[in-house]
Parts: structure tokens; sequence; C-alpha cells
């Protein structure tokens, strides 16, 4: 015995049904006089027929299950893909934070910064330029690392 709130499978013969739910009423049958039961067999393969969907039909339905099938992977491999370009811009930020914060630290402590000129001349920082860059290399510190 087996007891279930779906309704038995369609080829379930009425014998094996031992209890319906309250207020079942059996579906009428229609009984069509026919000259023979080849003509009632035929008319019955033919309702069977008109019911069950067509090759085109099928068909139809495979190609739109393809299609939803492809349009999840592409968009699985989009978010993948997004997901990569934000861990890459995370790393490229963490090594600026940490590029930045060096450069801060080498600025304040007073060590001797220089940079190449127009002409190609090593030319060490004086006080305004060496306050300038630490003020450029705070707003780099503060966008990269988070206000840290």
């Amino acid at each position: 015995m087996q007891i279930s709130d779906l309704p038995p499978p369609s080829g379930t013969p009425d014998k094996d049904i031992l209890q319906r739910p309250a207020g079942y009423k059996p579906p009428p049958v229609f009984v069509l006089p026919y000259a023979s039961k080849a003509e009632a067999a035929a008319s019955a393969a033919a309702a069977a027929s008109a019911n069950a969907p067509s090759k085109a039909e099928l068909d139809r339905q495979a190609r739109q299950r393809e299609q939803e099938k492809l349009e999840k992977q592409q968009e699985r491999e989009a978010i993948e893909k997004h997901k990569q370009q934000e861990r890459r811009y995370a790393e490229q930020k963490r090594e600026n934070c940490s590029r930045a914060q060096e450069n801060l630290r080498m600025l304040q402590e007073g060590m001797r910064i220089s940079r190449r000129n127009a002409q190609g001349e090593n030319v060490i920082l004086d006080d305004r330029q060496r306050s300038e860059e630490i003020q450029r290399t705070r707003a780099i510190v503060a966008s990269d690392c988070g206000g840290n």
C-alpha cells in the first residue's frame, strides 16, 4: 500500500486505487456508437496521436532547452570573468598600497630621494617637493589602503 498526495500514474487501473480524496468526481465517460471495434481503436489512436507533441514541436523544445543551457553557461562564464577581474583589481590595490606605504615611510624618515630631470640628471628633492610628494603619497595610501 502506498499513500501519496499526488495522483497515481496515468496507467493505474481503477481496481488498484483503494481510496480517493473527498469530493472526487470521476471524469465523464462518453460512449460513441461505432460501427466496429476497429473504428473505435482507430479513433482512440488518432486522439492519442493528436495529444502527442509533433516532431517539429519536440525539435523546437530540444533547441529551446539547448539555448537555455548555453545562456546559463555564458552567464556563469561572465560571472567568473567578472570575479577574476575583481580579484586582479584587489591584488593591484594591495600592491599599490604596499608600495605607497613604503614610499611614504621613506619620505617621512627624511631619506634622500632623487629624481631625474628633463636633462637626465639626478636631482634631490627639496623640502617643498618632499612635502608635495608626501601629500600625494598619503592620498594614494588613503585610496588604495582603505584609509590605513
